[in-house]
């Protein structure tokens, strides 16, 4: 479902090629052929498209994502690796990932096999683990270290409090039900509020730790260079 005015300019500024004047070309009656334009170029390096979200101009709404459409921009981050681009792409929708800390996580039932490797890279990186029951359970049966916390409904001190006492400076939390949902709520508007990193899904946390070994210090590069590199 390609956009004219997101997913065009987008990928233009990826490839370097100029796409909405090919379209236009094609319209007068040009051919993909005539332009020589019957395949994009495949770039040395990787962009990331991330979107950007107001929700800390609007107290109370629910961060979770939908159906709905709730972005009011994007930003693009291009590098070497998805890490870097992906690391890039963060800082320009004003997401700080943390380089150390305290991580956070609670995911479903079936997101548990698939956290065992976040959880084994977030040690790596740096972080000590904080989780939930059953996310716990299944790191920790993994060889892996990780402490235990309470949910909300469980008392206190819980995971809310940790948040409050900026204990915490990354989440990862799928949820799956209505009644997850609503539980985990509180977790994340104090995310929210305390400007902690947070994703709601496995492939967000995939990619975060791609991005935790770079930093602010890295590489620049020029639109114009990789487009040299595609020409």
């Amino acid at each position: 479902n390609p956009r004219a005015s997101r997913t065009v300019p987008f990928v233009s500024k990826a490839t370097g090629v100029q796409l909405a004047k090919v379209a236009a070309r094609c319209m007068a009656g040009q051919t993909l052929a005539e332009q020589n334009m019957l395949s994009l170029p495949t770039p040395n390096h990787y962009s990331v498209k991330e979107s950007v979200f107001p929700f800390a101009k609007f107290p109370g709404v629910d961060v979770l994502l939908g159906p709905e459409m709730k972005s009011t921009g994007e930003v693009m981050g291009s590098g070497e690796s998805f890490g870097e681009a992906f690391f890039k792409a963060s800082l320009g929708a004003s997401v700080e990932l943390p380089q150390t800390g305290q991580a956070f996580i609670s995911v479903r039932d079936k997101d548990k096999s698939g956290v065992i490797e976040v959880a084994r890279r977030l040690l790596e990186s740096g972080f000590t683990l904080l989780a939930t029951d059953g996310t716990q359970r299944a790191i920790s049966e993994a060889g892996l270290a990780c402490q235990r916390i309470n949910k909300m409904q469980q008392g206190q001190p819980h995971i809310v409090d940790e948040i409050k006492n900026d204990a915490v400076s990354l989440i990862v939390n799928t949820t799956e039900g209505r009644q997850a949902i609503s539980d985990s709520y509180q977790i994340r508007q104090q995310a929210l509020r305390r400007k902690v990193a947070y994703t709601t899904t496995l492939s967000g946390a995939t990619a975060i730790c791609a991005a935790l070994r770079h930093s602010v210090d890295g590489q620049v590069y020029r639109l114009d260079d990789i487009h040299q590199e595609t020409a």
